[in-house]
């Protein structure tokens, strides 16, 4: 699916394949859903968590209002409130980021220059999600690929990802015209 990444816009979000040898290929073995997103970025001196930082701090709205009638519905379910992907501190410098600190609705777990991997996990499935850079092998400017990897431990899990899927598809996106 290289051919995915070519478009006529620098900044055109495209579906891809999970980068090899990235650190979220580790986690696909299993999976009940995953994706992955490429687009070169405005900021191509950012680090991994600095483009994953850019991109949440301007979460669209409409993506916060489709997290807090997430976080209002599966209370009910005894699942966790997440709050919004955009709820940090962006005063907060990112070399201050430690493994385990939280960011907006995931959990900080690897953070390497070229990589990030952020997560949540609760009873009804895992979610991580990467934040890879690279440079692009068919421009040589560096290329950041989101990808998203699911493990649903239950029923609850997979009926959870019925309607969750195709959203993730429009958010993940959209969020991601923040880097170009």
């Amino acid at each position: 699916r290289s051919s995915d990444l070519a478009g006529d816009s620098m900044s055109a979000v495209c579906a891809c394949s999970v980068p090899v040898g990235s650190l979220i290929a580790r986690r696909l073995p299993g999976a009940y859903f995953h994706d992955a997103w490429s687009v070169e970025p405005a900021d191509p001196t950012l680090c991994a968590l600095g483009q994953f930082l850019q991109a949440a701090q301007a979460t669209p709205p409409w993506v916060n209002r489709l997290m807090s009638l997430r976080n209002r519905v599966v209370a009910r379910l005894g699942l966790k409130d997440l709050g919004h992907l955009n709820g940090f501190d962006a005063d907060k410098p990112v070399d201050r980021y430690k493994t385990g600190d939280r960011i907006g609705i995931f959990t900080l777990l690897e953070n390497q220059p070229d990589e990030v991997i952020l997560g949540d996990t609760d009873k009804h499935l895992d979610v991580a999600l990467s934040v890879h850079q690279r440079p692009n092998p068919e421009t040589g400017r560096v290329l950041v690929t989101v990808s998203t990897v699911v493990h649903t431990h239950n029923l609850l899990g997979r009926l959870y990802m019925l309607p969750v899927a195709p959203v993730h598809k429009l958010i993940v996106p959209s969020a991601m015209q923040a880097f170009g």
